[in-house]
């Protein structure tokens, strides 16, 4: 499998609309965050009254639910080139509703980290929405509308935190496992009712043993592929490392825990709002130049939020402003880098998604859980690691570009087929 093969046009409008597509992927993608944002203000009632004697330990409730979307990657995308998206994207979420509920159930730590693997391998399923986008663009169109959709992800971080902080006030931790249930069954119906197959018959692989190996080198040799993904990797690891800490943060540092999900709906808020100037701006300048400009922009915000926690000078507002700029930054880079990492693969784009997927996120949560690992009753890990990650991120960037930054990326357009 030395090239990828044009594909048909496919076309979907006549049964669901742009705005409602890019809301629906959007949406199915949300699971993943829900099930991790909404549940952080519970994370210490859960670990105490579960017997959890260790607060780091707590992160695990988050830790393990990553962990559970990377395995899962490993198979969903595969699957879906093979029986089509949209029967395991309905599979996921039947799963996904479950295993929230079992969670809800739990009545030991260990039982609940089970359960919450579990729900992350659900959640994961949410990943061949990557896949149904590619099977209806590429180029600058498809990031436009991996932005489109990456804002609407945006907004679970904004809001879940506070809804979880809701929930908490009237009802004990277990009933955030309901609402995470309830949410799934939505998406369920909402796919069931609205979502046709975008994966043309002729298109879906055969599961033996020689399509899947030249499948999977085609992913695993294509270096717009690889280091485009280590890229996303490293970004999205600084995150995970954020999310992991971040009430800590606000309890041990700032001494605030209450005001925790404002302050995190406000970082969140601007990575949405920069996935919305990318989705206007990315079609004209290229995904290169905009991602590499974004990436610079972060290595930079890093270093000098680490000189600021290293000298002591922190405070809630310079962490909230250097967090808030650190994460816009991200809104430039990570649709645009996985878009870059998609682009070769259409023809495989479930096996790609998989695999990307895997790398992506399984990779993220162990570094994240490194990062976090180091907390030390200051903001200084926070800020260093992501510094380290985004260099990382740039060598990456300097390899699948042959050396060469902030050169313009090109596309036919092919495949830009949705109207509505």
């Amino acid at each position: 499998m030395t090239s990828t093969p044009p594909r048909a046009p496919v076309s979907i409008s006549h049964q669901i609309g742009f705005a409602e597509f890019v809301a629906l992927a959007a949406l199915m993608m949300a699971c993943q965050a829900l099930a991790i944002d909404a549940m952080l203000p519970a994370l210490q009632t859960i670990s105490q009254q579960l017997g959890v004697t260790d607060e780091n330990h707590a992160q695990w409730i988050v830790l393990t639910y990553m962990a559970g979307m990377g395995f899962g990657q490993l198979f969903w995308g595969l699957l879906s080139d093979r029986f089509g998206r949209r029967i395991v994207l309905l599979t996921g979420l039947a799963l996904y509703v479950g295993a929230a509920l079992l969670v809800g159930l739990s009545s030991t730590f260990g039982v609940l980290l089970l359960w919450r693997f579990i729900h992350g391998v659900a959640a994961s399923s949410a990943i061949v929405a990557r896949s149904m986008i590619r099977d209806l663009y590429q180029g600058r169109t498809m990031a436009r509308v991996m932005s489109l959709t990456f804002i609407v992800l945006m907004m679970i971080p904004v809001i879940a935190p506070s809804i979880g902080q809701l929930v908490l006030m009237v009802a004990p931790w277990r009933s955030l496992f309901l609402l995470f249930g309830a949410y799934g069954a939505v998406m369920w119906v909402w796919v069931w009712l609205r979502l046709p197959e975008t994966l043309h018959p002729e298109h879906r692989m055969t599961l033996d043993a020689v399509h899947i190996k030249q499948a999977v080198t085609k992913v695993i040799t294509d270096r717009a592929s690889v280091w485009n993904t280590l890229a996303v990797t490293v970004i999205i690891a600084a995150i995970f490392g954020y999310v992991a800490m971040v009430q800590q943060i606000f309890k041990d540092v700032f001494h605030k825990p209450t005001i925790m999900p404002t302050m995190f709906a406000v970082c969140a808020a601007s990575m949405g709002a920069m996935s919305y100037i990318n989705s206007a701006i990315v079609e004209r300048i290229g995904m290169r130049v905009v991602s590499q400009v974004g990436l610079f922009l972060f290595i930079s915000l890093t270093l000098v939020h680490s000189v600021v926690a290293w000298t002591g000078q922190e405070s809630m507002v310079t962490f909230v402003v250097l967090q808030s700029a650190t994460m816009s930054c991200v809104g430039l880079m990570v649709a645009n880098f996985g878009t870059m990492a998609m682009e070769p693969m259409g023809s495989i784009a479930g096996v790609a998604a998989s695999l990307q997927g895997f790398v992506g996120t399984t990779g993220a949560a162990l570094l994240g859980a490194l990062v976090g690992r180091q907390f030390n009753g200051s903001t200084l890990p926070l800020a260093t690691g992501s510094l380290l990650l985004g260099i990382v991120a740039l060598l990456c960037i300097l390899v699948a570009e042959g050396g060469r930054l902030f050169k313009p990326h090109q596309s036919s357009g092919a495949g830009d087929v949705m109207h509505g």
